[in-house]
């Protein structure tokens, strides 16, 4: 029984022992990985991590909180893409709109969400969407309001809800786009319930194991730093909610991690 983690940051320079990782991560039958960039820096570092391990692939994207770093840093991006003769990068992303932090002006960040979607379409690639609402109950304009009808503006765009928490309305419009849903950690410790219905109602053929590590680490490790070793946790404890064995949903899982990204 294997698993694939789909979104990890462990190729990052801040990040402890990404060999270690690596290493614990194969050891645990989490055999394969994609490193996500979330700017220039750490997606080259994640092309790297990428071309130095036969089993991980990367993403090359601008985050949302980064978008100040405008069109200069699609561009750099772009080169990367250009010059990904191993064929290692498998995404654009993660990319998209947070407007619970706003450390980027919401018009920077669809500035460079459109872009990144040009390069989506542009070299034939899924993306990773990052969407996070506001935290504000007086703050009228929802993410969501922006991010549907840019979204629908490109063609044959493809991809995954990285971290997806939001409702079962939105969860719905996903599927109803064809998406993937990126589920981690955060299932295992979240204690809104409206969460956890949500998380029981992801379709198994729509759905994507991740960790965000080193972030969102699951239960029984919460306080560590997270790795892709502890993704046996997350699948548990989806399993659990949906009443399935674990070997089935490793096996809908995998096949779901290869069509998108292998």
């Amino acid at each position: 029984m294997t698993f694939t983690d789909t979104h990890c940051h462990i190729h990052e320079s801040t990040y402890a022992d990404p060999e270690g990782a690596y290493q614990r991560a194969m050891e645990a039958g989490v055999h394969r990985l994609v490193c996500v960039g979330t700017d220039s820096r750490s997606s080259l570092e994640a092309v790297t991590f990428a071309q130095t391990h036969e089993n991980v692939r990367a993403s090359v994207g601008l985050h949302p909180h980064d978008a100040t770093s405008g069109i200069a840093a699609i561009n750099e991006l772009e080169s990367l893409l250009q010059q990904d003769s191993q064929k290692k990068i498998v995404a654009i992303g993660e990319c998209g709109l947070d407007y619970f932090y706003d450390n980027s002006p919401r018009e920077q960040q669809i500035e460079t969400l459109h872009a990144q979607l040009r390069l989506a379409q542009k070299y034939h690639l899924p993306v990773i969407f990052h969407v996070r609402d506001s935290s504000s109950p007086d703050d009228i304009g929802s993410v969501w309001n922006d991010f549907w009808p840019i979204f629908d503006s490109y063609e044959g765009l493809r991809g995954v809800l990285h971290s997806f928490t939001d409702t079962l309305s939105n969860l719905k419009y996903g599927l109803s786009r064809g998406l993937l849903v990126g589920v981690n950690g955060i299932a295992t410790f979240t204690k809104d319930n409206n969460q956890r219905e949500m998380f029981a109602s992801i379709p198994v053929n729509r759905l994507l194991f991740e960790t965000d590590a080193p972030f969102l680490t699951p239960i029984p490790y919460r306080g560590n730093v997270n790795e892709p070793a502890f993704m046996t946790h997350i699948a548990q404890n989806i399993a659990n909610l949906q009443s399935i064995s674990l070997e089935e949903l490793s096996r809908a899982t995998e096949r779901n991690a290869t069509t998108i990204f292998f």
